[in-house]
């Protein structure tokens, strides 16, 4: 039979984690024809996700636990549990119960009508108007850096085959997206419909800082589109400072009476001024991010595995 392996980011779930991970077993047996494991990776959550991690552990050796050091985030987490996923197919979901593990059926049957990459779509969605906000700006930046398909809606609920898993495993730089990754490993993707519930317990993890860092990582990870944006953007401005110093000749030979106006000259001062450390520090981003992967920054530092024996994937 075919494994299934469920990759779960865990970040202050401790009350939530034990009803998702018994939904997937109670689901798996109903549906009866696969393998199964589950990869809880810790992301350094502050409450006791890590004692309910060992605790699921104990009680089942299906299931397995990764503690990281510290918190990396959950693009990290996810390249962690892939990298330990032993399954012919990959499922990742979310630990506070929003994704319907009970719907996962659903996701392994487009995998096997041959698709290589199968993503949850909500026709409803219980997050916050500012999560969807994020999420809605996340689609768009996708859609414009990375080139995915306007009709392909994206969630953290999502299957994928063994080949493209491995494809994605091969990028080890500091700054992991996972999205980008499956974008530029097939375009064989497709979606399904589940439902979305209601959180459980909590808050979402993402504010405000958190989504910028993750739009700023999709854009500068896997696309030079800004740096090309930034060249067009810079070619405009100067035509415009052309035309204007170009107009502003004209006028003073028409009527050598009219004052050559000191606001409008400090308008185009700060303008292009401002244009200017944008561009700088778009550039500086992406030197800063080059600096760090040179200097083999590490994607998570693992702190612990529970129910690995020596002979499963080793850590990267």
């Amino acid at each position: 039979m075919k494994k299934i392996t469920f990759v779960i980011p865990c970040y202050r779930s401790e009350r939530t984690l034990p009803s998702v991970v018994a939904e997937i077993q109670e689901t798996m047996k109903a549906i009866g024809r696969y393998e199964y494991e589950i990869v809880l990776v810790n992301d350094g959550s502050p409450d006791d996700t890590l004692g309910t991690i060992r605790k699921l552990c104990r009680e089942n050796p299906r299931i397995r636990g990764i503690h990281f050091a510290r918190n990396f985030g959950q693009h990290a987490a996810l390249m962690a549990g892939l990298r330990h996923a032993a399954g012919d197919y990959v499922v990742c979901l979310d630990d506070d119960g929003q994704t319907p593990a009970n719907e996962v059926g659903k996701l392994l049957e487009k995998l096997e009508e041959g698709y290589d990459a199968v993503y949850a779509k909500y026709e409803h969605k219980h997050h916050s108007a500012f999560r969807n906000l994020g999420s809605r700006a996340n689609d768009l930046m996708a859609r414009v850096m990375l080139d995915k398909p306007a009709s392909l809606y994206v969630s953290s609920y999502f299957a994928v085959r063994r080949f493209v898993v491995e494809d994605m495993i091969r990028y080890e730089n500091s700054y992991p997206y996972v999205i980008g990754l499956v974008l530029r490993t097939t375009k064989n993707i497709t979606n399904v419909v589940v439902n979305h519930r209601d959180r459980q317990e909590g808050t979402s993890g993402y504010t405000f800082k958190k989504l910028l860092g993750l739009w700023i990582n999709g854009f500068t990870a896997f696309s030079v589109k800004p740096l090309r944006i930034a060249t067009i953007i810079g070619g405009v401005c100067a035509i415009m400072g052309f035309l204007y110093g170009l107009y502003t000749i004209v006028k003073r030979f028409i009527n050598p009476l009219v004052p050559m106006g000191f606001s409008s000259l400090m308008s185009a001062v700060v303008f292009f001024g401002g244009m200017i450390m944008l561009m700088l520090g778009l550039i500086g981003e992406y030197i800063g991010r080059i600096y760090i992967s040179m200097n083999n920054s590490p994607q998570y530092v693992i702190k612990e595995k529970i129910n690995f024996s020596d002979n499963d994937s080793p850590a990267s």
